[in-house]
């Protein structure tokens, strides 16, 4: 077979959209056939992402691979344009892997499951095509595809407030989305050209102040997903009332659409107007660090506690973007791929935990580990990674932030000191709260009250192979993240000389080796 031709990522993308039609005439009436049905694609779909990655992917090239266009709607410039890069590979095959595990994780759903599955393979395809897609209007599309899976994820199989949840979500979503679809009108339309084609707007001569606007806009739309405080208060409610599978997709894959797209489009595409911003996404990411972290303490539903939890770990994000710096860029892609492992995991526990204590509320628990000795152990591992113990991928992702920012020359030493200050004692309050966490779930005296009414069974071998696919990779990438970085590398490499430049006291000293006189932005040397 020649692969050369093969249109590798049309295939990834339309294969579970295409299946999710096939579910609702699959002859089944309690369940069982669809969800073998939707498992059978998924690892399809995982298969072929990564057959494309080894056969077809080189590492050494920073530019776009796997590259197919074909004309949609001549009339007004669509085009159906994929291809991937170091910042689209590692997330395309990071969506494969949760969606598919998530799969699995929802084997006990009886409730409406044909609608279930087709909501699940129908937004699989749309995040993937997030992350592939090299066309603006396309792009808006396809981002406002995966907003009507998880609207119905949430309002029919949600909690008690589902309906709160879900149409908060959608309408926080909703509501950035408009900025993408201005920007990308505003970008096509500038110049001489119309095209929506990102590598063509890329080297459009973008006048700075439109830089800014459009910047600023993408970046109110990016901050809902990320998330970015103050727009995040969707993300604790959808968590609080989620399943477990849509936790996994939610925390796994979600969040992660958010500083792709923040990579992409704003510093990518608008390079100066980064420049002006970087700054200002630094502050917003400590405001997450240590805002999100010390909201964790506070909380006593378990599941929003692991929500407020994911937007800390979250703000390394912003920073390593904001960094000036490869090994900062780098860190933050890392810290997307490690958060959406560990997070998942976490959220998969509770979810685990959930079903037989049937309680989020740590105030009801106790003592759980002493019936629950394989959720105990799984649970406390994965909180180690989500606390960045050396020897897991979150140590390696945020040590890699620490030290690309702190070697950043694109900032005033005193500005640099006091950013990490107060992500030092962001990492510091992780450990606090989640090793309380575990404390008053599974440490001690058994509430009786609890014991007698819930059958506090152990984890399933199921539950036991989900996590363990997930630990795989979360010890792999801490114990050698080359396995990781060189996917990737060759990318932000490139993009990160091209984001220098965009400073001016960056490149006066790439031209003279003399002390810059002025700065662009404040905070910036």
């Amino acid at each position: 077979m020649n692969t050369a031709n093969f249109p590798w990522l049309t295939t990834i993308i339309l294969l579970p959209i295409v299946a999710s039609l096939i579910v609702p005439i699959i002859p089944d009436k309690d369940g069982k056939t669809v969800r073998w049905f939707a498992l059978i694609v998924g690892l399809v779909d995982f298969a072929l992402i990564v057959c494309a990655f080894y056969t077809r992917y080189d590492f050494s090239n920073p530019d776009l691979q796997l590259f197919e266009s074909y004309a949609w709607v001549p009339q007004l410039g669509l085009n159906w344009s994929v291809g991937a890069d170091g910042l689209s590979m590692p997330l395309i095959i990071l969506t494969g892997f949760i969606t598919t595990l998530a799969i699995l994780a929802a084997w006990p759903v009886t409730l409406k499951p044909k609608l279930f599955y087709f909501l699940i393979l129908a937004m699989y395809g749309g995040q993937i095509a997030v992350f592939a897609v090299q066309d603006m209007l396309l792009f808006f599309l396809v981002w406002e595809l995966e907003l009507v899976p998880v609207y119905f994820l949430l309002s029919i199989w949600g909690g008690k407030k589902r309906q709160y949840a879900a149409t908060k979500f959608i309408l926080y979503t909703a509501g950035g989305s408009l900025f993408i679809l201005l920007g990308a009108l505003t970008m096509g339309f500038y110049g001489n050209t119309v095209t929506f084609d990102m590598q063509a707007i890329a080297l459009k001569d973008i006048a700075l102040n439109l830089q800014l606007l459009l910047y600023g806009g993408f970046l109110i739309a990016y901050a809902v997903k990320l998330p970015i405080i103050p727009l995040h208060t969707w993300l604790p409610d959808a968590h609080g009332e989620a399943t477990a599978p849509v936790h996994m997709l939610l925390a796994g894959i979600l969040l992660k659409m958010g500083g792709y797209a923040l990579i992409r489009m704003n510093a990518q595409m608008l390079p100066d107007a980064h420049a002006y911003f970087a700054p200002v996404l630094v502050i917003l990411g400590v405001v997450n660090i240590i805002y999100a972290a010390l909201t964790s303490f506070a909380q006593r539903n378990l599941k929003r506690k692991i929500a407020y939890s994911s937007i800390s770990h979250m703000g390394f994000v912003t920073i390593g973007i904001a960094s000036f710096t490869d090994l900062g860029l780098s860190g933050a892609v890392l810290q997307m791929v490690s958060h959406g492992l560990i997070g998942a995991s976490l959220f998969f526990l509770v979810g685990a935990t959930y079903d037989r204590t049937h309680t989020l509320m740590l105030d009801e628990m106790g003592g759980v580990g002493k019936r629950m000795q394989k959720i105990f152990a799984m649970f406390t591992t994965c909180s180690m990674a989500s606390l960045a113990l050396p020897g897991m991928s979150g140590f390696v992702a945020e040590l890699m932030i620490f030290v690309g920012f702190a070697t950043s020359d694109a900032y005033n030493p005193t500005f640099k000191v006091i950013v990490i200050f107060l992500m030092a004692i962001g990492v510091i309050l992780t450990p606090i709260y989640l090793l309380s966490m575990l404390r008053e779930i599974f440490y001690g005296e058994e509430n009786q009250e609890l014991v007698s009414h819930q059958a506090l069974i152990d984890a399933e071998p199921r539950e036991v192979f989900i996590i363990a696919c997930l630990l795989i990779p979360i010890i792999g990438i801490g114990l050698y993240p080359k396995i990781l970085t060189q996917v990737y590398d060759s990318t932000t490499v490139k993009l990160t000389a091209r984001l220098r430049d965009s400073v001016p006291t960056i490149a006066q000293q790439n031209q003279i080796n003399t002390v810059s006189l002025s700065a662009p932005v404040i905070g910036v040397k």
